[in-house]
């Protein structure tokens, strides 16, 4: 009775030691079956395309349907493609019908950066800098000016970290992060200009003037006093009786007439 327990005890143990082994050996000599694709958020982002993906899976361009599992490089297909700045994650693994999934995330874009001395990017909701290298527009705040984009930035180093000293993009990464999360600013505000002094112009959506914030500096304060002047002000006055409005000054607010006001 005894050796009977034995072997029912183990037949199992055998079968948890060798199965593993005999399923990996007969994974690994199944011929794959094909390459599959998956965008997340391809709806909303156009940053990276199907074709793009599976040229970067071929790499050299030798075939991958019909190959068996073992001779196909799951972690140099994804370290090839984990290459583009336009995506947040990317991987590849195999599943056991015999297909190579790649599953991709596109980066999150919060506003397009157009610097005087060349160039259109966009940054995402981490901070990286991705250049624009296709036709896709989302809408989204375009930051113009005296920007500066460093090769730090180009390689992927985001705008928020400790290696990137001095520049303005991180104050207006931080500004524009406040104005998309403000219901009010995010539809009044177009446009942000970043002068050679590195203080900063709002354009507006309605009302054809400038709003000149000045530095980055109480940002908030700024823009709160600058609501209440369009709440209680300008619809006495009329949205286009100033040609500036000048929030740069502690607690203050001072306007600029146009010409043909009195």
């Amino acid at each position: 009775m005894r050796k009977v327990l034995k072997i029912l005890f183990v037949i199992p143990a055998l079968y948890l030691v060798i199965a593993p082994v005999f399923f990996a050996r007969s994974t690994n000599s199944r011929p794959c079956g094909g390459i599959n694709i998956d965008i997340s958020d391809s709806s909303d982002y156009h940053f990276v395309t199907r074709k793009q993906l599976l040229n970067l899976a071929y790499g050299n361009g030798a075939r991958i349907a019909g190959k068996p599992f073992k001779e196909i490089p799951v972690s140099e297909i994804e370290n090839r493609i984990n290459v583009l700045l336009e995506l947040k994650k990317a991987e590849v693994y195999m599943t056991i019908d015999g297909v190579v999934h790649v599953y991709v995330e596109q980066r999150n874009p919060i506003m397009r950066v157009m610097p005087d001395n060349g160039g259109d990017y966009f940054v995402d909701e981490e901070g990286v800098v991705v250049r624009r290298r296709n036709l896709y527009n989302p809408r989204l705040h375009i930051v113009e000016g005296n920007i500066n984009i460093s090769n730090a930035m180009l390689n992927g180093v985001s705008v928020l970290d400790t290696s990137i000293k001095n520049s303005i993009l991180k104050d207006i990464y931080y500004l524009v992060n406040y104005i998309n999360d403000d219901k009010f600013w995010s539809a009044q505000i177009d446009q942000i200009y970043v002068d050679g002094k590195d203080e900063i112009d709002l354009i507006p959506r309605v009302g054809n003037q400038q709003i000149h914030l000045g530095t980055i500096e109480n940002f908030e304060g700024k823009l709160r006093n600058l609501e209440a002047f369009y709440d209680k002000v300008l619809p006495e006055v009329g949205w286009n009786k100033y040609s500036m409005i000048n929030l740069e000054f502690k607690d203050q607010i001072v306007c600029k007439k146009r010409d043909n006001q009195k």
